[in-house]
C-alpha cells in the first residue's frame, strides 16, 4: 500500500448530519490509500463527537475550547492542531459543509497545484456562482468605492479584494504544499486573522503563486453550503435574517447531492 499524498483537515462543531454527509462523501468519492483524514472536534461535546469517536478510518483530535476566543480563532486553532500531525506532501483544509460529489475531485486539485513547483496553494475565495448582472453590479460597486472611499478617509482596505481586505484561499477548500508551510514556519491562526489569511500573504510575499480556481469549474467537483456551522448554531451570533437565508442555502445544497441517501448509507462509515 502506498503512502497517502494528501492530509485533509476538517474542524467540527456541532453539525452532526453535515459532518456525516461530508465524511461519507469523502469516503464515497476518494481512494482511501491516497488520503488521511484528520477531524478536529472543537469541544462540541454532543452527538457529533460521539459519531466521530465511532469511526476508525479517521484520525480524531479532540480540542478543548479556550475561554474568550472568537469563532474564527477556534476554527483556525483547530486547523493548526491538525496541521501539527501532517506528514504528507500536501495538506487540504475543508469545512463540514464542503460536500464532495465527483470521484475526480482530488486529481483536479492536485493537477492544479502540480502545474508548477512555484505554486504553493490552490483553492477558492468564494465557492459560488452569480448571474452576470450581479457580477456587473459588483464591479460597478467596487469602482465607485475606489473613488469615494479615499475621499471619505477609508482607503482601499475597505474594498473587497484590496488593501488589508485582499482575497485569499479560504479554508473551505485550500490545498497547500506542506513543505513550504514548514519551511516558512506558517500556520492557519497567524495574527488571529481569518484562518489561512496571513499564511496566504506570507507565501505570496515569499515569491510563490497562490491560485484561485474558477468557482464555476470547482463546483463540478464539490459544493460549499457556506457558514453552515453558524446557521445551525444560532448561539454563535448569526442574525435571524442570516439564519433564514442560510437555511435555504443549506437545504438547496443538500438536495443537490441527495443528502437523504447519503445519511441512510451507514456502510460509508466503515
Amino acid at each position: 500500500m502506498s503512502s497517502p499524498e494528501v492530509s485533509i483537515l476538517i474542524p467540527n462543531y456541532k453539525t452532526l448530519d453535515l459532518t456525516k454527509i461530508c465524511l461519507r462523501l469523502i469516503r464515497k468519492n476518494t481512494d482511501p490509500d491516497r488520503i488521511e483524514v484528520f477531524v478536529i472536534d472543537n469541544d462540541s461535546r454532543d452527538a457529533s463527537t460521539d459519531y466521530l469517536r465511532s469511526l476508525d478510518w479517521i484520525r480524531l483530535i479532540e480540542r478543548t475550547g479556550v475561554a474568550g476566543e472568537t469563532v474564527g480563532q477556534s476554527h483556525a486553532r483547530a486547523l493548526d492542531l491538525g496541521l501539527e500531525q501532517v506528514n504528507t506532501p500536501y495538506v487540504l483544509s475543508i469545512h463540514t459543509d464542503t460536500l464532495i460529489h465527483h470521484p475526480s475531485w482530488l486529481d483536479f486539485l492536485l493537477q492544479n497545484i502540480k502545474r508548477s513547483p512555484n505554486i504553493a496553494g490552490v483553492g477558492s475565495w468564494k465557492l459560488e456562482t452569480k448571474p452576470l448582472i450581479q457580477r456587473s453590479f459588483k464591479r460597478i460597486e467596487q469602482t465607485l468605492q475606489s473613488i469615494l472611499f479615499p475621499l471619505l478617509g477609508k482607503g482601499d482596505g475597505q474594498i473587497e479584494g484590496r488593501g488589508d481586505n485582499f482575497y485569499y484561499l479560504r479554508s473551505h477548500c485550500a490545498l497547500y504544499r506542506t513543505d513550504l508551510i514548514r519551511r516558512h514556519r506558517l500556520n492557519f491562526s497567524q495574527g488571529d486573522d481569518t484562518a489561512g489569511k496571513m499564511m496566504h500573504k506570507a507565501l505570496l510575499d515569499a515569491g510563490y503563486e497562490m491560485v484561485f480556481l474558477p468557482p464555476e469549474t470547482l463546483i463540478r467537483y464539490l459544493y460549499h453550503a457556506n457558514h453552515a456551522t453558524m446557521v445551525l448554531n444560532p448561539e454563535l451570533g448569526s442574525s435571524k435574517r442570516s439564519i433564514r437565508r442560510g437555511t435555504r442555502r443549506i437545504e438547496k445544497t443538500l438536495e443537490s447531492i441527495d443528502a437523504r441517501a447519503v445519511l441512510a448509507d451507514e456502510s460509508l462509515d466503515r
